[in-house]
């Protein structure tokens, strides 16, 4: 096994003491961080100087949508929308709608390309495309193992088209989690997902929840992201959209709700009660103008917040920042967020809501060696442990992540993605994008 030796960094563990350490060095064998501390003697096939470096636990994304970087700069010619569903309908539906398995393998590439040029080194996805439902999930598997990543992917079931829709999602994702159980991949995950009540029956979301308890895995359901979403449950059930997830005994600690901004005060205490968690996509919410999500209340209550980027920005450092701002002006208040807290949101907390806490998302020994390796060039003011999250938040960038490590394997070494090449991932594109942005009535000529 290869055995990696970080010397003389300042080591962001994350751990529950939440300890920066100075001058310290971090031990990779294999897939495993085996030592962290001072002047480590071990032996090693490489040595990696950490002076003047930050090193964190990579950061994870707790929601998205990797096929969404397909409409990048897409001149879609549509009536301009003004609400969530209009975007919905104007937009996603038709993408999606066009989506066949090699677009989705070609969109996991592209993807992960970027999320790890910016220090992601897991993600939490669900693809969503009536058009190439069975297998699909096996083709983005392909795309996020050929770039190193870890990923938890899932279909995004939904009945918006029909019953039998719904229930191929379901289905799909019930195969992908048995595969993974019969052949163990130690970069992937398989999940639930579910897209939003008001495209759900009580009967799909009840057998999800089933199916959930016989095969366990996560459940995710986008929850209250728009209006359209509160309003549908009070008209068809006179229920909140949450108050209608807890009554069909849908939420539990396995369940991450994405989104949650239209959510008041009972809400959150059943959110609370039923030790459910929330997927925070502030980028994705300023694009979509549907609000803020109530992070404040929650971190009041002690219910645990990751953070997502819903398929919009793939740069992990500008969502941590967008995250860590929209809440003071949101409540005109400075004192709402600190940097902890965010950074808290993009490590563990991502690692802890999806069942993964164990194995990722901090820096202690035993855990898989999932890191990334800061280096701000040119180092402005010096690097404290007292005002680490501070320098992060305020003035790194994506051009400050000069190593990334996944599972123990380097996949960015001196700011270059070695794990696949940018070639690879543009002859991907330039195979699909034309034929996909041909059907949404797009000339690339």
């Amino acid at each position: 096994m290869l055995r990696t030796l970080i010397k003389n960094a300042i080591i962001v563990t994350m751990d529950p003491q939440r300890r920066i350490l100075k001058n310290t060095d971090l031990l990779i064998d294999g897939s495993t961080i085996s030592a962290v501390g001072s002047n480590l003697k071990e032996s090693a096939d490489k040595v990696v100087d950490g002076t003047g470096r930050m090193v964190l636990p990579g950061f994870i994304c707790g929601h998205t949508h990797l096929y969404g970087i397909m409409l990048r700069g897409a001149p879609l010619d549509i009536k301009p929308t003004t609400d969530f569903l209009q975007i919905l309908d104007r937009i996603w539906w038709k993408v999606d709608s066009a989506f066949v398995n090699e677009d989705a393998y070609a969109s996991a590439l592209a993807s992960c390309y970027e999320f790890i040029r910016s220090g992601t080194t897991c993600f939490a996805d669900t693809y969503s495309g009536p058009g190439s439902i069975e297998g699909v999930l096996d083709a983005i598997a392909k795309g996020v193992t050929e770039v190193g990543m870890r990923g938890i992917l899932a279909f995004e079931a939904t009945e918006r088209n029909s019953k039998s829709e719904g229930a191929r999602g379901l289905k799909e994702n019930v195969r992908f989690i048995k595969k993974l159980q019969q052949e163990p991949n130690d970069l992937l995950t398989g999940m639930y997902s579910l897209h939003a009540s008001f495209t759900l029956s009580d009967e799909l979301i009840q057998k999800t929840r089933e199916q959930a308890d016989k095969l366990p895995s996560p459940l995710t359901i986008h929850t209250s992201e728009g209006l359209i979403d509160v309003y549908h449950n009070i008209e068809r059930y006179d229920k909140r959209t949450v108050e209608r997830l807890f009554d069909l005994g849908v939420l539990g600690s396995d369940v991450v709700l994405a989104h949650c901004v239209h959510v008041n005060h009972d809400e959150l205490q059943l959110i609370k009660g039923s030790g459910a968690t929330v997927a925070h996509n502030p980028m994705s919410n300023m694009n979509n103008a549907v609000g803020v999500t109530p992070v404040k209340e929650m971190y009041e209550l002690g219910i645990p917040v990751c953070l997502g980027n819903d398929g919009f920005i793939f740069d992990a450092i500008e969502n941590i920042r967008t995250a860590y701002l929209i809440h003071k002006v949101h409540h005109l208040d400075t004192r709402v967020t600190t940097p902890q807290q965010i950074i808290e949101m993009a490590t563990i907390n991502g690692a802890q809501v999806y069942g993964l806490g164990e194995k990722i998302g901090s820096i202690e020994t035993g855990k898989q060696a999932d890191l990334v390796m800061l280096h701000p060039n040119p180092k402005v003011t010096p690097i404290l442990p007292e005002g680490v999250y501070g320098y992060i938040v305020y003035g790194c960038t994506a051009h400050d992540v000069e190593q990334v490590f996944v599972n123990g394997k380097q996949v960015v070494e001196n700011h270059k993605v070695v794990s696949v090449k940018a070639n690879v991932v543009e002859k991907a594109l330039e195979r699909v994008v034309p034929k996909l942005w041909e059907k949404l009535g797009i000339t690339t000529e």
